[in-house]
């Protein structure tokens, strides 16, 4: 039983000393700190913003970016128009040529075909 007394003993020995080079060290850190500021310009009122004023940011998700009139134009217009078809299949089937190939394209392709054998010809 000696052993753990010892041991419990040394233990609560090191935990002063660290606490002690703790505080040392804090005091030492926060004068460092307090130094850089003044040399700096720094602020408290710096510091709780947590930005940078030369720094640039991305903007948070919440954030809502400003879109030209000419963008919204474009963006509304593309929204719902019909785009014509660049490929018909052997049943009718027809794609567009935007996103996935279909399913029944690509298992006509699985069978070795082309795909421009299946093109519309303008």
């Amino acid at each position: 039983m000696g052993n753990l007394i010892d041991i419990q003993q040394q233990i609560e020995k090191l935990q002063k000393q660290a606490s002690d080079i703790r505080s040392r060290e804090f005091d030492a850190t926060v004068q460092d700190i307090l130094a850089k500021m003044q040399a700096f310009g720094i602020t408290v009122k710096d510091l709780g913003t947590g930005k940078r004023k030369a720094a640039k940011t991305k903007p948070s998700r919440r954030a809502k970016t400003v879109v030209s009139p000419a963008v919204k134009a474009k963006r509304s217009a593309a929204k719902g128009s019909i785009v014509t078809p660049k490929f018909r299949g052997p049943n009718g089937e027809t794609w567009t040529g935007r996103g996935l190939m279909p399913r029944w394209l690509a298992a006509l392709v699985a069978q070795g075909r082309s795909k421009e054998e299946f093109a519309i010809q303008a």
